[in-house]
């Protein structure tokens, strides 16, 4: 059963943003409270010649407090200072039809999954995946693209994890795709602002994201489900990259779905460089809120849990990579 524990002169271009990673700086950005993120759609030129891999932004390195500083979530405070090497991270959540990419690709080589997954549409998130899953395919999407994989059976790192549930040995050192840690996430998430609640401002309407309104609760607007995706009946998730993107040009860091992330559930936040989280536990972290679910939820600093072996129409992911490749 899922269990919520939780009741929290500027920069422009993606050049200026590379630079920050470069040099390990932080931008200060703050955009008006309650406006959406001024879209950052990295130019082809400027992604090639940072070598940024495709579908991805670069989220740069630099310290940012984490945790709720604003409504006091138990589960989210303290806040924070955490330091975060740069990454890339896939700007959309991975559709369904990624998934089905990878995934027919995996079953042929070798790759067992529990779930086959599910989508509304091809566009539409990837849904009713456990946390096995994602992770194996992860593995199968790093091999698929000649990568090296990041999660082993093995402590030597030696039998590459494609098949039943088993927490895996991590090889933090290769080049191949992983699940962001609950760190790295909420560092996306913001998008290079501080101290907000969501990732364009401190309140949230139909218009920023796919969820359900509940005015008085920081929405604006009417109270119901997003009518863009009801059909005029029961709610549903809307197609990845349907709103504006954050500072770093991520889609869907709130609401739509929500995330699965690398660490054990714990608190409080682990602090220092690179943090990933618990050495064990009984449930994996959950981030950014949904379709089916009030504004409150999708807060940048709103934590979930669910044990691994959990699925549900609610939950997707998107992956990561270390940078410099």
């Amino acid at each position: 059963m899922k269990t919520s524990l939780a009741l929290g002169k500027p920069i422009t271009g993606w050049l200026a943003l590379a630079a920050l990673a470069i040099f390990n700086l932080q931008p200060s950005t703050a955009l008006a409270q309650g406006t959406a993120s001024t879209p950052n759609a990295i130019p082809a030129a400027t992604a090639a010649s940072l070598a940024i891999p495709s579908g991805m932004a670069l989220i740069p390195a630099g310290a940012f407090t984490m945790g709720d500083s604003l409504d006091g979530t138990r589960a989210a405070t303290p806040p924070i200072s955490v330091t975060v090497s740069a990454f890339y991270m896939d700007t959309n959540l991975v559709s369904y039809s990624q998934w089905q990419a990878v995934y027919n690709w995996a079953t042929k080589h070798g790759y067992g999954f529990d779930h086959a997954g599910a989508g509304k549409a091809a566009n539409h998130p990837v849904q009713n995946v456990d946390w096995y899953d994602v992770v194996k395919w992860c593995n199968a999407r790093s091999q698929q693209s000649g990568k090296t994989p990041v999660y082993y059976t093995d402590a030597g790192m030696t039998q590459v994890y494609t098949n039943g549930e088993v927490s895996p040995s991590v090889n933090w050192s290769a080049k191949g795709y992983r699940l962001p840690t609950e760190v790295e996430w909420e560092k996306a998430a913001r998008g290079g602002l501080s101290g907000l609640r969501f990732p364009w401002g401190n309140t949230i309407s139909e218009r920023l994201a796919n969820y359900c309104e509940f005015t008085g609760i920081y929405d604006w607007g009417q109270t119901g489900y997003n009518p863009a995706f009801t059909n005029g009946g029961y709610p549903y998730t809307s197609p990845v990259g349907s709103f504006a993107p954050n500072g770093y040009g991520l889609y869907d860091m709130a609401g739509n779905v929500e995330e699965w992330c690398w660490d054990w559930y714990g608190t409080p936040y682990a602090g220092g460089t690179d943090p990933r989280g618990p050495a064990s536990g009984s449930y994996r972290v959950l981030r950014g809120g949904y379709w089916n679910n009030y504004g409150f939820t999708c807060r940048t600093a709103q934590r979930y849990n669910s044990h691994p072996t959990d699925f549900f129409n609610y939950f997707g992911f998107r992956s990561v990579l270390p940078s410099g490749q």
